[in-house]
C-alpha cells in the first residue's frame, strides 16, 4: 500500500550514503602499522596489557579515545574482560606495536550498540601497545658488564650504593640518580626498595652494570605512584653498583671482630658501680667500632642500634643494666644484643 505522500505508480530516487557493511561470517581484520624490529615476546591469553587506542566507526566518526583521558586502557586479554573482537585482536602483539583492529558488530557491541556507538556498527581501533606482563612473570636480569674481579657478590644485609636510570618499557624516563648527582643507598633485604629491585640487586659485584625489568606485582602494583609511576607499569632499571659494605650475619646488628673480653661488663662499667647506663654503654660500643674490635650493621642509624642493644640488656626496664641482666647473644639466643 502506497504512503499518502507518495503518488501511486511513482518512480522513487534514493540518495544513499553507505556507512559500513559486514557479513555475519566476518572475523576481525588486523592491519599492522608499526612492528618493532626487536620483538622478543608476543602477548598471549592471560597477559595483562596497557595500551592506548582511538576508536572510530568505519566512516571515521570518533567515539572514544584513551589519549583524551591521558591514561592507558589496562586489561587482561583472552579472558573476556573486553569485547570479543578486541580480546582476539590484542593477542600476538609486541611491546611498542601499533596496529589497526576492525571489529564486526557480532564481535563488538552487537545490534544494540553502547553509548554513542550505534547498533550493528563496525568498529575501528587504532592501538599502541605500551607494555604487557603475565602475573607469573618474575624479574628479568641482563648483565652488561662485570669487572675482572667479580668474586664478592651482594647478599642480604649488605649496604649498597648504586646509580640507576628508571624508565618504562616504551623508554619514558621516570627517574635517574645520575641526573640528581648522588647515589641511592640501601640495606639489601631490609624492605627499603620494591621487592623486584631488591631481587635485582642480589649477587651483584662492585662495578657491575645490569638491566633489571620488574613486572608490576614486584614493583608498584596496580596503584603505581601518583604522578610518578603509572599503575600496573612494567619498570626498567639500568643499574651500576658503586660500593658494597658487607653486612652482618642475619639476626645480628653488632658483632665482635675477635675474642670477646671475659670481663666485658666490668670494662663497660667504667665507674665500677655495678650498673651501666645508656651513656656508658654507647660510649663503649662506639669505641670498639672505632678501634675495629666491633662492627655495627651498615646502613642503619648507629645510635638507634646501640639504644636497641641497651634496651634488650635492660630486662627490667629501669634504665640501667646490672651484671645479672647482662648477657651475650649466644647466651640468650632470643635477643639481638652483643
Amino acid at each position: 500500500m502506497a504512503r499518502k505522500d507518495i503518488p501511486g505508480q511513482a518512480s522513487l530516487v534514493f540518495d544513499v550514503a553507505l556507512l559500513d557493511l559486514h557479513n555475519p561470517k566476518d572475523g576481525i581484520s588486523i592491519e599492522n602499522k608499526v612492528v618493532p624490529e626487536n620483538c622478543e615476546r608476543r602477548s598471549q591469553s592471560g597477559d595483562f596489557l596497557r595500551y592506548h587506542y582511538n576508536g572510530t566507526l568505519l566512516d571515521g566518526t570518533f567515539f572514544d579515545s584513551s589519549y583524551s583521558r591521558n591514561r592507558t586502557f589496562d586489561t587482561y586479554i583472552g579472558q573476556g574482560y573486553v569485547i570479543a573482537g578486541m580480546d582476539e585482536g590484542l593477542l600476538g602483539v609486541c611491546i611498542g606495536e601499533k596496529r589497526r583492529i576492525v571489529v564486526p558488530p557480532h564481535l563488538g557491541y552487537g545490534e544494540e550498540g553502547r553509548g554513542n556507538i550505534p547498533g550493528s556498527a563496525v568498529l575501528v581501533f587504532d592501538i599502541h601497545v605500551i607494555d604487557f606482563h603475565n602475573p607469573s612473570d618474575s624479574i628479568s636480569i641482563t648483565s652488561h658488564y662485570k669487572p675482572p674481579d667479580c668474586s664478592v657478590l651482594s647478599k642480604k644485609g649488605d649496604y649498597l650504593k648504586y646509580h640507576y636510570n628508571a624508565s618504562l618499557l616504551d623508554g619514558t624516563l621516570l627517574d635517574s640518580t645520575w641526573n640528581l648527582g648522588k647515589t641511592y643507598n640501601i640495606v639489601l633485604g631490609s624492605g627499603q626498595v620494591v621487592l623486584g629491585m631488591d631481587m635485582g640487586l642480589r649477587e651483584m659485584c662492585v662495578g657491575e652494570k645490569r638491566t633489571v625489568i620488574i613486572p608490576p606485582h614486584l614493583g608498584y602494583g596496580e596503584a603505581g605512584v601518583d604522578g610518578e609511576v603509572p599503575g600496573s607499569a612494567v619498570l626498567v632499571f639500568d643499574i651500576e653498583l658503586l660500593e658494597l659494605v658487607a653486612g652482618l650475619p642475619e639476626g645480628y646488628m653488632f658483632i665482635w671482630n675477635g675474642e670477646v673480653s671475659p670481663n666485658l661488663f666490668e670494662e663497660i662499667d667504667k665507674d665500677g658501680d655495678g650498673e651501666v647506663l645508656l651513656e656508658e654503654f654507647s660510649e663503649y660500643i662506639h669505641a670498639q667500632v672505632a678501634s675495629g674490635k666491633g662492627k655495627l650493621a651498615p646502613g642503619f642509624d648507629a645510635e638507634m642500634i646501640v639504644k636497641n642493644m641497651f634496651t634488650n640488656q635492660d630486662r627490667n626496664g629501669d634504665g640501667k643494666v646490672t651484671a645479672e641482666e647482662f648477657k651475650l647473644k649466644d647466651q640468650e639466643a632470643k635477643h639481638d644484643e652483643l
